[in-house]
This record gives structure tokens, sequence and C-alpha cells, in this order.
């Protein structure tokens, strides 16, 4: 497959990832709002930090969880903005629009990639809730789709 047959497998990727990222951001948006809302609150002056304490702190996870969110909301608004390339360069499905829809999707997949990684050790670390366990699938998930999406792109075919 190659030229004008990629252009429908690609824009159906550049729809469903730009959806997935937005799903992402919701709940990582809910994380942080949690985590913000019910951190740790130190008061008094006899009080101190526990011995493990860690800048990032996630109520409702375990350790790696303020992690991964951070790199989630990251990946999520990195691969969001790189639909807007990606919708550029399905209009036009011309050599000249391909350098920056695929610069950008490559960035926001090894974002993703990266959020990956902290998903995957989340998962091996065990306390979360569904949320969390909804966000780590979808970015397991977009770690794939992102990559397809990216081949897609390069089935554009110089003029003859």
């Amino acid at each position: 497959m190659a030229g004008e047959q990629m252009k429908p497998v690609a824009s159906l990727l550049l729809v469903l990832n730009f959806c997935m990222y937005v799903i992402v951001l919701g709940i990582g948006g809910w994380a942080m709002n949690r985590a913000i809302d019910h951190g740790f609150e130190i008061a008094g002056p006899d009080l101190k930090l526990p011995a493990h304490f860690s800048p990032i702190y996630f109520p409702m996870g375990n350790a790696a969880t303020g992690f991964f969110v951070v790199f989630a909301l990251l990946a999520g608004v990195v691969g969001a903005a790189s639909t807007i390339s990606g919708l550029s360069h399905i209009r036009s499905w011309t050599v000249g629009s391909l350098p920056a829809a695929a610069a950008s999707a490559t960035i926001a997949w090894t974002l993703t990639l990266l959020a990956m990684g902290f998903a995957w050790k989340e998962i091996e670390l065990h306390v979360r809730n569904a949320r969390l366990r909804t966000m780590e699938a979808f970015l397991i998930i977009l770690s794939v789709t992102q990559l397809l999406y990216i081949a897609a792109v390069h089935g554009v075919r110089r003029p003859t």
C-alpha cells in the first residue's frame, strides 16, 4: 500500500489517536487536580516530612504514579498538538507537508513511550485506582497506534 491508499488509514489513525490523547489529558488532569487538593498537608512546627517523601506525591496511586501522570500529561499535550500538523498533511498529502507531520508525530510517540514506561512501573507496583489503570491502557495502546500513524503518513509518493 502506498500513495493515496494510505491516506484513509492515516486519517483514521489520526482521529483515533487524537481521541485517545484527549482522554489521557482528561484523566491526567483529574489525577493532577486530586494530587494538588489532597497531597501532603504539614501544619505545625513539630510535624516533619515522612522519611520517603516524594515531591511528586499522588494519594491515589503508588511511588510511580506522580511520574506517570506528569509524563502522560506531556505526551497527551504534545500528541494532541501534533494532530494540527497531521491534519495539514492529510489535507495536502504532499511530500512538502510530510516532515512537519512526521516530526511532530515522532516526538509525541517518544513521549508516549516514556509515559508508557512509567505505566509499566506503576503496573508492577500494583496499588492504583481504575482511572489510572484506564490511562495506562490508553498509553500502551497509543504507543502502538501512534507508531502505525507514523508509518502511514510516510505513504506519500514523490511526484514523477
